[in-house]
This record gives structure tokens, C-alpha cells and sequence, in this order.
């Protein structure tokens, strides 16, 4: 069942309730189907963190005690886009498009201090630009695919990066710790909240920021460290110790000593070997012999 803090992996297409038109999804063949096709976008299952405003408001909230499957899903305006609001009719200056070489007609899309809104009037000095979003005051249906609960710590960094589009070149996850490579050097401020919101929401100790560089010269230094600790391993002097038939240890000079004396009462009984087969077959003899002459003594008798 899915709850609030779950990283889940999933396809959705969403459509304006009442003339059923495609204006998102995740599908590429969808898209081409309903000419929405974006060359620069790659469609492919999104991973999202449920409760965290990365989906809208309705959608978010109906995801909630769910299990993996498909869902078609009904979301009211209020809880989509909102409704439309006078407020968001802004009246401005031609000069103010005549500045940036922009001629203002009906229907363009235009972006005022990082705010897009629609030309919805020109009069001869005057523009009214809508900064309504275009789909409020539309319910929507969205059609939802949740594929899988994510549980990697890696996936769930990488999808909040990718979520935030923050350009990122290594992440490294070990234990509760977590560092992400960039290739170049981000704002102190930056990554600070950043890494509290990883921490937070991946459930890490620590998460540090660094860059590619960085990275690579502390590799080379714990590589360097391993090698020198290798090579004062194999300097060391053997500790191998010998002991005697006692149990004692035994110097190398003590050792080569027994082993001598070993070798010396080994020569020695084998010549005491020698020495008594050499003695045997003469006694036998001699007792042959004496058999013999006592025979030839009985027969002269």
C-alpha cells in the first residue's frame, strides 16, 4: 500500500476531461499519436516521491493506499490546476516587449520575470497577458501505470536530481552516506539544501557534493595509501619460528644445528645396521661349518 515519503516508478498520460486531448504523458508512442511529440524530451517511466508536490495536488493525494497496477484517475479543477483568476490578467506596456525586439499578437506564449503567460489582447499601447496556467479551470483524467515501489538508494538520488535538474556526472552511495561528482562546483548555499533534502527524503546520515575533480585526486591518494601499506607488509621480516622436539623455539642456527645432529644419528645407525648384517651371515657360516665337521666326525666314528 502506498503512503507518503514511497519512491515509486510509473507511465501516466493525462487528458482534458471534456474534448479527451492528450497534453502530457510519459508514452512516446501516445505522444506521437496525439501530435504532442517532443524531440528533445525522452519518454520513460518516471520515478516521483509520493507527498512531495512532484505531482499535482489530486493526483497525488488519489495515489495514496494504492498498490502497483493501472488506475484511471478523475481530477476537479480546483484540485488540477486551479480556477482562472482575474488577478492573473496582467495589463502591460508595449515598450516593455519593444525592448527585447518582441512583437506581441494573440495566442503567443511569453515568459514576464520567469512567469509564462498567453497575449490574450493587443490595443494600441496596451497588452493583456494571461498568467493563468492554460489548463486551469479544466478536470482532467489521468490514465496511471505505477510499475514498482522503489527501494535503491542510488535510484531514488538519482530521480530526485533528475527531478530538480541538477546536472550530476557520479553518484557513490556507501552505507548511509551518499556523494554526488559534478563537474563543476556548485554554491555552498546550493548544496546545503539540496543535500538536506536527499538526506531527508532518501533516509541518509550524509550527503556531500564534489567534483569530478575533486573525486579523482582522493582516489589517487587512497590508492597511493594502499600501495605504500601493500609494501611495508611485504618488507617485514618473516616471524616464522621453529620448534624443537621439546616444544621450545628454536633459532635459524639452532635449527640448522638439529637438524645436523639428526643427520649425524642417522649416518651413525645406519653404519650399527651395517656393521650387525655383516656380522650375521659369518656366524651362520661358522655354524654351518661346525654342523658340517660334527657330521663328518659321526661318520669317522
Amino acid at each position: 500500500m502506498l503512503k507518503k515519503g514511497d519512491f515509486i516508478e510509473l507511465d501516466y498520460t493525462g487528458r482534458i476531461k471534456d474534448d479527451k486531448v492528450v497534453f502530457d504523458t510519459t508514452i512516446e508512442q501516445v505522444a506521437k499519436d496525439s501530435g504532442i511529440i517532443n524531440p528533445k524530451y525522452k519518454y520513460k517511466p518516471v520515478i516521483i516521491t509520493l507527498g512531495e508536490h512532484q505531482l499535482l495536488k489530486g493526483l497525488d493525494t488519489a495515489l495514496m493506499g494504492k498498490q502497483p497496477g493501472k488506475y484511471t484517475i478523475e481530477i476537479r479543477a480546483e484540485n488540477a490546476f486551479g480556477k482562472k483568476s482575474a488577478e492573473l490578467l496582467k495589463l502591460l506596456p508595449m515598450k516593455l516587449f519593444a525592448k527585447d525586439n518582441v512583437k506581441p499578437f494573440v495566442g503567443l506564449e511569453v515568459n514576464v520575470d520567469e512567469t509564462l503567460g498567453i497575449v490574450r489582447s493587443v490595443s494600441g499601447g496596451r497588452v493583456i497577458v494571461d498568467f493563468n496556467h492554460p489548463l486551469s479551470s479544466h478536470d482532467l483524467v489521468y490514465d496511471v501505470d505505477i510499475k514498482r515501489i522503489v527501494t535503491d538508494p542510488l535510484e531514488k538520488i538519482k530521480s530526485l536530481l533528475e527531478m530538480m535538474g541538477m546536472p550530476f556526472e557520479n553518484i557513490d552511495v556507501t552505507d548511509d552516506k551518499a556523494e554526488i561528482a559534478t563537474k563543476t562546483a556548485l554554491p555552498e548555499e546550493m548544496t546545503k539544501g539540496l543535500s538536506e533534502s536527499i538526506q531527508k527524503l532518501v533516509g541518509l546520515k550524509k550527503v556531500s557534493f564534489k567534483t569530478e575533480t575533486e573525486v579523482k585526486k582522493e582516489l589517487k591518494k587512497e590508492i597511493k595509501a594502499e600501495k605504500k601499506e601493500t609494501e611495508e607488509k611485504s618488507s617485514e621480516p618473516s616471524k616464522t619460528k621453529f620448534l624443537s622436539a621439546k616444544g621450545k623455539p628454536l633459532s635459524i642456527s639452532s635449527k640448522k644445528k638439529e637438524v645436523k645432529d639428526d643427520k649425524k644419528a642417522e649416518t651413525t645407525e645406519e653404519k650399527k645396521e651395517v656393521q650387525d648384517k655383516q656380522k650375521q651371515p659369518e656366524h651362520k657360516v661358522t655354524e654351518e661349518k661346525t654342523e658340517e665337521t660334527t657330521s663328518k666326525e659321526k661318520k669317522d666314528l
